[in-house]
């Protein structure tokens, strides 16, 4: 991550406000301030309606602030929207974006000429994507025959055809298949090494922590904290939950005298062991195996686990 330059996205008492009807307006942005370093891969979590798709929609020039500043790569989003959006790319969750009875080729080619991109230039520049997302054999095939994941592919190759230097992935890996989310995902880290700037909105936790920089929470519009990827693991790690099937009574006991552990709970043969301290679920599974115990798994806690623990312990300070 290159720290000395200006950031890459900068934003200051962001605010974004929708009118209803009879009713006060909604806030779904609140007084946002954030900075993303030029190649930074930066991580925006939150729950469904966090505020994330806004913030998106303002960096892309979709929609206008109600109050506040944001600039990306040093353009105003307001008053430089030209430039803006000439400088980033965006791709999208969903097919949102792509015309799926048009073939990847012809896709691409719009897109390009959207840009206007010299025909020559273009044509080079949608050949080397193809070929880069691995989309090169089926490039002529409509894109409504494709897979998720070939069409998630296509939307980044989409979002790097005009060579931005900063990229906005707003949900890139829902509804995707492990393989093909592991593949995008390797994908993001190449583009990390190329010294672009990508900011990742996401409510997966462990995405984030595997290929974010930093991460900043966001919940009901306002931002919650910004911190670093060991501090995402250690959160993950911390409120692991354990599942086992057939344990002795006497194991039990002494799982709830294990410290670190929040509380031990039985429905029918399985009991769950909620924990509540880096480390305790190693312990757990210790006193099950030598328990005899066999049938063992550990599950990571969900974004929503994490804020009720996490951000309720810290009483972090959102006003």
């Amino acid at each position: 991550m290159n720290t000395t330059d200006s950031p890459a996205v900068e934003v200051r008492r962001l605010a974004r406000e929708y009118s209803r009807r009879g009713k006060p307006p909604r806030r779904a942005l609140d007084d946002v301030d954030l900075a993303i370093g030029q190649g930074e891969v930066h991580g925006l979590l939150g729950p469904n309606g966090a505020g994330k798709t806004t913030l998106c929609k303002i960096l892309c020039t979709v929609l206008l602030p109600t109050s506040g500043t944001a600039l990306v790569n040093g353009f105003d989003v307001v008053t430089k929207t030209d430039a803006v959006r000439r400088s980033i790319g965006i791709v999208f969750g969903g097919e949102r974006g792509l015309y799926t009875r048009l073939s990847a080729r012809q896709n691409l080619r719009y897109w390009s000429a959207l840009y206007r991109q010299p025909k020559a230039v273009g044509y080079r520049r949608v050949e080397e994507l193809l070929d880069r997302m691995g989309l090169g054999d089926r490039a002529d095939e409509p894109v409504e025959t494709f897979s998720r994941g070939m069409k998630q592919r296509l939307h980044l190759a989409r979002g790097l055809i005009g060579d931005p230097r900063t990229l906005i992935l707003d949900e890139p890996t829902v509804g995707m298949d492990p393989v093909a989310a592991r593949d995008f995902r390797e994908l993001v880290r190449e583009l990390r090494s190329e010294g672009r700037t990508v900011l990742l909105t996401t409510h997966d936790m462990a995405e984030a922590e595997a290929l974010c920089d930093r991460v900043s929470l966001i919940d009901s519009g306002r931002l919650l904290a910004t911190e670093s990827p060991r501090t995402i693991g250690q959160w993950l790690s911390k409120y692991e939950r354990v599942r086992a099937e057939r344990v002795p009574a006497e194991v039990v006991s002494h799982l709830r005298a294990v410290p670190g552990v929040g509380g031990v709970t039985a429905a029918g043969d399985v009991v769950t062991v909620e924990t509540v301290a880096e480390g305790a679920a190693g312990a757990v599974l210790k006193v099950l195996v030598d328990g005899g115990v066999t049938t063992v798994s550990t599950v990571r806690p969900s974004l929503e686990e994490v804020y009720l623990h996490v951000i309720g312990e810290r009483g972090l300070a959102v006003g």
